[in-house]
């Protein structure tokens, strides 16, 4: 992941892409900080699997920023914002449709062995680790408290 997001980086600069460029150095800058923080409690640096939720937790920071920015009447700031969650989502993988989250969900509440509500924070930690990047996580609980119902 590094690598890709560093040799994205290099092709921007070369292109003079101002605005891939930036966005590029902010996803380089949160990696960075994740590695320092990890550096201070005697982790490891950031793995892909930290990289992917950092760069999901940026993606649903800019929607919500895109969200205010168009409830505030500022078209041009939540255009920028849209612009760089499209960067960022490049990095990510594709996203699952609806069907497939059900399908995900009732495969992993039955390899958990989950029967009642009581197992929603189990299921949503597998699902976590096994789906990382690849489902919205607030959809996925709405569905999991369904199905465990």
């Amino acid at each position: 992941m590094r690598a890709k997001i560093a040799e994205a980086l290099k092709s921007a600069q070369k292109a003079q892409d101002k605005e891939l460029v930036s966005t590029l150095r902010m996803i380089s800058a949160a990696i960075q900080d994740r590695d320092i923080a990890n550096r201070g409690t005697g982790k490891e640096a950031a793995s892909d699997d930290d990289i992917l939720q950092i760069l999901t937790k940026m993606v649903k920071q800019r929607q919500e920023s895109a969200k205010a920015f168009e409830d505030g009447n500022r078209p041009e700031l939540a255009a920028k914002e849209n612009a760089e969650i499209a960067i960022i989502n490049g990095f990510l993988p594709s996203q699952m449709d609806e069907a497939e989250m059900r399908k995900a969900i009732g495969e992993t509440i039955s390899d958990v062995g989950a029967t009642g509500l009581r197992d929603m924070g189990k299921v949503m930690n597998a699902l976590k680790e096994r789906y990382p990047g690849q489902m919205d996580f607030g959809k996925a609980s709405g569905i999991v408290k369904g199905l465990l119902q």
